[in-house]
């Protein structure tokens, strides 16, 4: 599924988002449209000059994975062509609830973006310094999405507190790739 193009100009400024920015943990059952999904994604991973991305990366090595799961389905970011590919069809939310600690929140959010890393290339690269340098990119790319969310007159909430083999599991993600982080994004209720 191929995603419409980011827009480069929001309605506010970075000030605005940054003081604007909380934790929701309520969200009305409406779903997000294909234009805000490409926005967070784009904020966390897109590409936009001669392969760079929209976050640092030690060495340029870009070793972050994004999945978005929604009622429909759990689908792979792929920056490089900014789409969308179906990994796994149906509804996991109630799963991906359960497997970071019950938190009902996380199922009531249209959709949620995992962020994963495949950090080989880093380790190749970076050796002892390859787990550090993944997660200020973690940090980078949810700092973004969650900005990005706010700009978009979305909520969003960090969630950290998972089980994450059975996250791998549920997704179906391939044996490389580990999840780091869970962020669930909608309108929020409150």
């Amino acid at each position: 599924m191929k995603l419409p193009p980011p827009k480069k100009k929001g309605t506010f400024s970075l000030e605005e988002a940054i003081e604007r920015r909380r934790s929701k943990r309520a969200y009305l059952p409406k779903r997000l449209s294909p234009e805000q999904i490409s926005q967070l994604l784009w904020a966390a991973q897109g590409v936009f000059h001669r392969g760079k991305r929209t976050v640092p990366s030690a060495g340029g090595i870009y070793p972050l994975e994004l999945y978005l799961v929604a009622r429909e389905g759990v689908y792979h970011y792929v920056p490089q062509n900014h789409e969308l590919v179906e990994t796994l069809h149906g509804d996991v939310l109630q799963q991906l609830c359960q497997a970071a600690a019950g938190q009902e929140f996380l199922r009531e959010a249209p959709m949620s973006i995992v962020i994963a890393a495949d950090d080989r290339g880093m380790e190749g690269r970076h050796g002892k310094r390859a787990e550090r340098y993944v997660c200020i990119e973690v940090g980078h790319a949810a700092q973004n999405i969650h900005l990005q969310a706010v700009s978009l007159g979305l909520g969003s909430a960090p969630i950290g507190a998972f089980d994450d083999d059975q996250v791998h599991t549920i997704l179906g993600m391939p044996d490389e790739h580990w999840p780091l982080y869970i962020i669930p994004v909608g309108y929020p209720a409150e």
